[in-house]
């Protein structure tokens, strides 16, 4: 994922001093991978380093820290835990001077002078010769700032559109963008890293998708559908699911190819969307939709062609 930058900003803005505990390292099966981190305040946390045990005591400890800590831990002998593993972990300490003094791009800090292997893995990374991944070297930890990596748009926020929002915007590596006609359509209160925008003619947005965005179109309105679907296959995208019955989709099907859409361009949209076997609540058909986007890209041929 990487070092969640926007996230802790948020977390200190509202609760001050934050402490931000991150697997470092590890030995042999672990809950959770490098670079796992969770956030710890006084009152509360976020976030996840894997639960059970280690997690707790984690929390705990993170709470009266005045200053960073490196510290390992034994997942049987030191806790009980069946994985068998070792952890490092690096607990952090920050206010918003500390975080507003942190590298945009790739977060490095360790004690001493930088590593020669340290500035030598900064190098490549930043001169695109090698992916950055979060590790530890020569004791100074390593990671790149979290980006999305992936455009998700949706269309829609209804019953189903506030089902996905909630399912799919925890997870870390979707950037969210949610459309609807009016600002009424949406709820109070929306997930952090959801960009909300209303607008009264929702079409006229399909102009400026990135043309590697994926789409999930359930709006109240079929026509609204249709022309969303048109305008798509005409812009360009990575994938794009639409919410609808077999009968709805045959229909849809025949108006696209008579606005002059080719039947293999067509068959690119995916509808229905999720997985039928688990029926048709609105929670249902989230689950299903994100089983899917969570599959291996490779699992995805359509994504292969974004060109209109």
């Amino acid at each position: 994922m990487g070092f969640d930058l926007d996230g802790l900003r948020t977390a200190i803005a509202a609760h001050g001093r934050v402490t931000r505990v991150v697997i470092a390292a590890l030995k042999g099966s672990s809950p959770r991978e490098v670079g796992a981190a969770m956030l710890v305040w006084e009152d509360g946390q976020s976030g996840t380093i894997g639960g059970g045990a280690l997690e707790y005591e984690a929390a705990a400890r993170a709470r009266a820290l005045t200053q960073d800590r490196l510290s390992q831990h034994a997942l049987g002998p030191e806790l009980g835990q069946c994985c068998g593993g070792a952890v490092t972990l690096l607990s952090e300490v920050y206010d918003a001077a500390r975080v507003g003094a942190l590298d945009p791009e790739v977060v490095a800090r360790g004690p001493g002078e930088m590593p020669l292997a340290v500035a030598r893995l900064l190098a490549r990374a930043r001169n695109g010769a090698a992916p950055l991944a979060a590790q530890l070297v020569d004791g100074w930890l390593v990671e790149p700032v979290h980006r999305a990596t992936r455009r998700i748009w949706i269309w829609g926020a209804g019953h189903v559109g506030r089902a996905l929002v909630g399912v799919l915007a925890p997870l870390p590596d979707l950037d969210i963008t949610w459309i609807d006609t009016a600002p009424d359509r949406f709820p109070a209160e929306v997930p952090a890293g959801v960009t909300v925008v209303p607008a009264r003619e929702p079409a006229s947005l399909v102009a400026h998708a990135p043309r590697e965005a994926e789409h999930l179109i359930l709006t109240y309105s079929h026509a609204l559908d249709l022309e969303l679907c048109h305008r798509l296959l005409g812009h360009g995208f990575a994938s794009a699911g639409l919410i609808g019955s077999a009968t709805k989709w045959a229909r849809f099907r025949g108006r696209l190819a008579a606005l002059g859409h080719p039947v293999e361009r067509i068959a690119r949209i995916t509808c229905p969307i999720g997985d039928p076997a688990l029926g048709k609540h609105p929670q249902a058909i989230a689950l299903g939709v994100a089983a899917r986007l969570l599959r291996p890209r490779a699992a995805h041929p359509a994504r292969k062609d974004q060109t209109a």
